[in-house]
């Protein structure tokens, strides 16, 4: 019998590995939008759960770090591999600085986020500790063509991100690997605007002006993105895993996103 694999909340990410697997020979079934089942579900859910050896979530938590899956099937979930797609954003502003999976969580914006990180740890889960996620169709290319893209001036302002195929080869190899939170980032932290600068160069356009955030006139949540500063190691998740981004940097990722832009 193929291998069973339940997948929670089958958005952008979790659909690029739900192929993975399928390719690989597992058998996959999933909630979300895209999903074969429903959340709300109950009897079906447990059911096909009951016949999975491995489960993966990428559900964001509830109000006050609840945590749906948790919530509501977690009795369910006993003895099962477990999987989690967690955020970077757990360890808070750093002023820049650098941050491993020992770094202390829990102080930033996203609360909820560390608290129900902490629950899935405890429950025996692999966490995959996630940056700003970029792949075909979601990268600062869309953003420069649609005129959506801004450069702040902000000259301190670090971020980490990872291209999407990188997180499924991460999910792929943590398949067999210990439980523990692991970061999967690559290797070059930068300012937002080396790239946007960069998707620029890459479409023939000219960057759009240095703005302050006054000036941009971003939303509350695209300001909230700015609230924070700090780089992601992945060391562990290289040393443990055997993982190694395929785009080691923005640049590369960039450019293989080009064809889909």
């Amino acid at each position: 019998m193929k291998p069973r694999c339940f997948i929670f909340g089958l958005g952008y990410t979790a659909t690029r590995l739900a192929r993975a697997l399928d390719a690989l020979g597992w058998e996959v079934v999933s909630t979300g939008s895209a999903g074969t089942l429903r959340f709300d579900d109950a009897s079906a859910v447990r059911l096909a759960l009951a016949d999975s050896s491995h489960v993966f979530s990428s559900v964001p938590p509830g109000g006050e770090g609840t945590d749906p899956v948790l919530d509501t099937y977690g009795d369910a979930l006993a003895g099962k591999w477990l999987g989690y797609f967690s955020s970077t954003g757990v360890y808070g502003d750093t002023g820049g600085a650098w941050v491993d999976e020992t770094a202390p969580v829990g102080t930033g914006r996203r609360t909820a986020r560390a608290e129900a990180d902490a629950a899935w740890l405890a429950m025996g889960a692999r966490v995959l500790r996630l940056p700003g996620i970029y792949g075909p169709g979601r990268s600062a290319l869309e953003r420069v063509r649609e005129g959506r893209a801004h450069r702040i001036d902000l000259p301190a302002q670090v971020f980490s991100r990872v291209h999407v195929d990188d997180i499924v080869s991460g999910a792929l190899a943590v398949l067999d690997g210990p439980a523990g939170a692991f970061n999967l980032a690559d290797n070059a932290p930068c300012s937002q605007n080396s790239v946007i600068e960069e998707a620029c160069r890459l479409l023939g356009q000219e960057p759009p002006p240095l703005q302050t955030l006054e000036e941009a006139g971003l939303g509350p949540m695209a300001r909230a993105f700015y609230a924070e500063n700090r780089r992601v190691a992945n060391g562990k998740a290289k040393r443990v895993l055997g993982w190694q981004p395929r785009y080691p940097t923005y640049r590369e990722g960039l450019r293989a996103c080009l064809p889909a832009s």
